[in-house]
């Protein structure tokens, strides 16, 4: 049997995110472990249309900002509880899923522990779902956590298909 010595937790800062957290925590302190919190920031030329110039101009200034203020979000998140396990903080500049699990690769993660939303139907066809790539591509096991006090999603697109207009 595979102790638990590393957990990671990759965050979007979201309350769900915040719950498996929380979760984390009290596995890292039933198994004596420790806690990797990682924040993957997207890169801006793929996902907001820049274009190269743009993105070369703007760069390094749009870096150090969401950098510096992603780092001081997780920083907030990594406050030491009663339990006293271990925090490090990592921000990544990367692809989800794809980079969440390169790190815990090399970081020799025996856990990762990760919210997950619940979308599904037109939701989760547009958006998608970090949390179930990554449990496809993961080096490790993943245990998805849902916000106790999500609301469960019902799909967003019914139809009465016996009263559509021929």
């Amino acid at each position: 049997m595979t102790r638990i010595t590393r957990i990671l937790v990759p965050t979007d800062f979201s309350d769900t995110a915040d719950a498996a957290l929380d979760y984390a925590f009290g596995l890292a302190e039933r198994f004596g472990a420790s806690i990797q919190l990682l924040h993957v920031l997207d890169d801006p030329l793929v996902f907001e249309g820049m274009s190269a110039e743009a993105y070369i101009a703007e760069a390094p200034a749009l870096r150090t900002a969401m950098l510096e203020d992603a780092r001081q979000r997780l920083r907030h998140r990594a406050v030491p509880r009663d339990g006293g396990v271990p925090v490090e903080t990592e921000v990544l500049f990367g692809h989800g899923a794809r980079t969440i699990a390169e790190y815990a690769a090399e970081r020799d993660v025996d856990l990762i522990v990760m919210g997950t939303h619940g979308r599904t139907g037109f939701a989760h066809l547009m958006v998608g779902s970090v949390a179930e790539r990554l449990v496809r591509i993961a080096p490790c096991p993943v245990l998805t956590v849902k916000h106790p006090h999500a609301k469960s999603h019902r799909s967003e697109l019914v139809y009465d298909v016996e009263h559509l207009p021929a």
